[in-house]
């Protein structure tokens, strides 16, 4: 364990619907579910205003319309995550070059790789609070919740300690006080099955999971979890921050705003996942040769799982295919925490003979080049950015019988009119290329 409270944890505040907030100045202060909009579909991300109303990530989103029949149901931007995302792991590199990103919205930085610094706990709470105001100021109003600890699991314990919208220091030496009133759900790794194991051992609080012995858990849980379960009960954890590196390759990935055990839904995620790494494959004009499936458990261990195909691929059914096998040979009933998909051995041309896999007729996912792309979307989802040739920037309010409604909007311009078009309307297009439209969203941290 460190001596001081270097490890900071930064969780952007419900993420994907504030910046749907910010960008969308009519839902301000209104509750705001973000998330698939079908009939399957689940909440990835609801405002806290939503959450008054028990709306929470990976609930069935028809259960989110009855518990909140006046939120704004929005299918997501992928792209303006990602742009957000960026400008906020940017200045989290200019603390430390040791930075861990989980999510788009959520990381860890070792500020002890850093230049040389008193690292006191005054010193730590005023750059966090600097942090703070440099990354609203920065991403036009996005907020996030700041934990600093001697370890990973302290610093994302004070994180939530701090939510929403603020900074906790858990200085060096309380940990363990600091940790034993709270639920034993709070542990990473300790979700509704293991709570259910541990809570027929008596366990309420971490204080509970503490009178227990290392033989005790690995004898209910197994040798790894039960022996890591006891050590972060203690307030134990000597795991490094450790950057991604980059590689040769194409994924998405999505953190859980809470553990996810249903097998169905996760592979739901995982297709669409597919989906999207494989329209940024097209687009580079390159094809695959490897898939591969990442996980992340509850308890931040990760597990990686690859097939290498014989060939390579540009179409979305094989690496969907293949990815969904994956997910198939891992027990997910205890939940996960991150669900990633990715391509690899990345080719300019096709190889032959095609997969050993039973797939939809071959072919490319996108129009050929020399075809004229359309700007307007099949169905136009609620939420997504467009434009038209007379009213400007707006957004997708709702379509449907022919018509689609639009506000005419923008984060600079305050609540903007509403107008209503033929869904054919000329005039009327898509503000993003059809390779970076909007999609549903997998469950993701807030």
């Amino acid at each position: 364990m460190r001596t001081t409270a270097s490890i900071l944890h930064l969780d952007l505040d419900a993420f994907f619907a504030a910046v749907e907030q910010r960008d969308k100045p009519s839902l301000r202060g209104k509750p705001v579910i973000v998330g698939g909009v079908g009939l399957r579909g689940v909440v990835s991300t609801a405002s806290y205003e939503a959450r008054v109303f028990g709306v929470g990530s990976a609930m069935p989103m028809h259960e989110a319309r009855k518990r909140c029949p006046n939120a704004a149901f929005l299918s997501g931007r992928f792209d303006a995550y990602r742009q957000a995302s960026a400008v906020v792991m940017g200045l989290l590199r200019e603390l430390s070059p040791l930075i861990e990103p989980l999510s788009l919205d959520e990381a860890f930085v070792d500020l002890a790789a850093g230049p040389a610094r008193a690292l006191d706990d005054e010193w730590l709470l005023q750059l966090a609070a600097q942090l703070r105001v440099r990354l609203t100021e920065a991403t036009g109003g996005l907020t996030a919740s700041v934990g600093l600890g001697s370890s990973k699991f302290m610093a994302k314990v004070a994180s939530e300690l701090a939510k929403p919208n603020g900074v906790r220091l858990v200085t060096p030496g309380t940990e363990a006080d600091t940790i034993a009133v709270l639920p034993a759900r709070a542990i990473p790794g300790v979700g509704p099955a293991t709570m259910e194991r541990l809570t027929k051992l008596g366990v309420v609080t971490i204080a509970d999971l503490r009178e227990l012995s290392a033989a005790e858990l690995v004898r209910e849980l197994g040798k790894a979890s039960g022996e890591h379960l006891h050590e972060l009960a203690s307030a134990r954890d000597d795991r490094a921050v450790e950057p991604e590196r980059e590689t040769k390759s194409i994924s998405m990935e999505d953190t859980f705003e809470h553990d996810v055990a249903d097998a169905e839904v996760l592979a739901g995620v995982a297709e669409r996942h597919a989906a999207k790494v494989v329209s940024r494959l097209v687009k580079a004009g390159m094809f695959a040769r490897t898939v591969t499936l990442k996980v992340r458990w509850p308890d931040f261990s990760s597990v990686s799982r690859s097939r290498t195909l014989n060939g390579a691929t540009d179409r979305v059914e094989v690496v969907a295919q293949v990815a969904k096998a994956l997910l198939d040979g891992l027990d997910v009933s205890q939940g996960v925490r991150l669900l990633g998909v990715g391509v690899s051995g990345l080719v300019e041309v096709a190889q032959e003979p095609l997969f050993d896999l039973e797939v939809a007729a071959p072919g490319r996912v996108v129009e050929e080049a020399e075809a004229p792309v359309s700007r307007r979307p099949l169905t136009w989802l609620p939420g997504a950015d467009v434009v038209h040739a007379e009213f400007g920037p707006g957004w997708v309010w709702g379509s449907g019988l022919g018509r689609v409604t639009v506000r005419f909007e923008t984060a600079a311009t305050g609540p903007g009119p509403v107008r209503t078009f033929a869904a054919d309307d000329p005039e009327l297009a898509s503000a993003v290329p059809p390779d970076g439209a909007v999609e549903p969203m997998a469950p993701a941290a807030g």
